[in-house]
């Protein structure tokens, strides 16, 4: 003959329970898969802050890479899938929004042989043309300011998605859509030619961007 504790006969109970438990409780607890919205993104779009952003990649010393971010942009676009042409994007990026995790660093890139952030606060891109190829992405061509220096510019834009986003509260929530842009840019074309050695002269830009349907 044998005996259980108190601790074990508690454990059994539970095993116990747990294994006569319904299978739609099981199912219930199960996470729902990930999906895309792909409703039509027609329409005019005020930027979300909040969910947006700006990468960009620059080589170092010849050995290696670093990643920066801008936290802060704010603008606006707008889809016309029956007139793709009429397309349009106005995005201001706060130049002393900068973090590349590093605070001395940040320091330098802010100052005036790079971005120069006190006497241009903002960079700025408007487009002039967007080109689609299919219906998820396409060509978006404008003119970037950065540092008082305007250069036409070509970005690879991948639409992400678009549809009724009910359960986010204003400001975030409504019919949104969002999509990624990248390009890569010459910082020699912008005069910011400081440490011309130590850094590469071609930066890759990802922007990345979510907006809230107006009207």
């Amino acid at each position: 003959m044998f005996s259980l504790t108190k601790p074990a006969l508690a454990s059994v109970a539970l095993a116990l329970t747990l294994g006569a438990a319904p299978v739609w409780a099981a199912d219930a607890a199960a996470p729902q898969a990930y999906a895309h919205l792909h409703a039509s993104p027609a329409g005019s779009y005020q930027i979300d802050p909040d969910h947006s952003g700006v990468q960009f990649t620059i080589g170092h010393a010849g050995v290696g890479e670093f990643t920066g971010v801008f936290k802060r942009i704010t603008g606006s676009y707008t889809f016309d899938p029956q007139h793709p042409q009429q397309d349009k994007a106005d995005i201001t990026i706060a130049a002393n929004s900068l973090d590349t995790f590093l605070p001395q660093r940040d320091t330098d890139l802010l100052a005036a042989p790079f971005f120069d952030a006190a006497a241009h606060p903002d960079i700025r891109f408007v487009s002039t043309r967007y080109v689609p190829h299919g219906k998820d992405g396409g060509t978006l061509e404008g003119n970037l300011t950065l540092r008082g220096v305007t250069r036409p510019v070509r970005f690879a834009v991948k639409v992400i998605g678009a549809g009724d986003v009910p359960y986010l509260p204003k400001p975030w929530g409504g019919h949104l859509s969002g999509f990624v842009a990248t390009t890569t840019i010459n910082r020699m074309d912008f005069g910011m030619t400081a440490f011309a050695t130590g850094l590469s002269h071609k930066v890759q830009v990802r922007v990345e961007v979510e907006g809230v349907r107006q009207g």
